[in-house]
């Protein structure tokens, strides 16, 4: 529930820093541009999942959120990637 609350809340300052003029970032474009998808309540919902998601990578990883974690600098230093054909 809180998590809920806290994405309208961000949906909310993002239509007004939008309508204002500052930019925004890459989780606040993401959530209005959802939110120009479909209604504001499955927007919502999305970037409450979306928050939980990465509440959880920072838990797991030990990382503050923005900075790469370990296993993702693994994974850009890839030479080689499993395809599916």
């Amino acid at each position: 529930m809180l998590l809920t609350h806290g994405a309208r809340s961000v949906l909310r300052a993002a239509a007004t820093a939008r309508t204002v003029g500052r930019s925004l970032d890459g989780l606040r474009t993401w959530a209005t541009a959802v939110q120009a998808r479909t209604n504001h309540n499955k927007a919502a919902c999305a970037l409450a999942n979306k928050m939980a998601r990465i509440c959880y990578a920072t838990l797991r990883d030990a990382t503050p959120y923005g900075q790469p974690a370990p296993r993702q600098l693994r994974k850009m230093e890839r030479l080689s990637f499993a395809v599916a054909v």
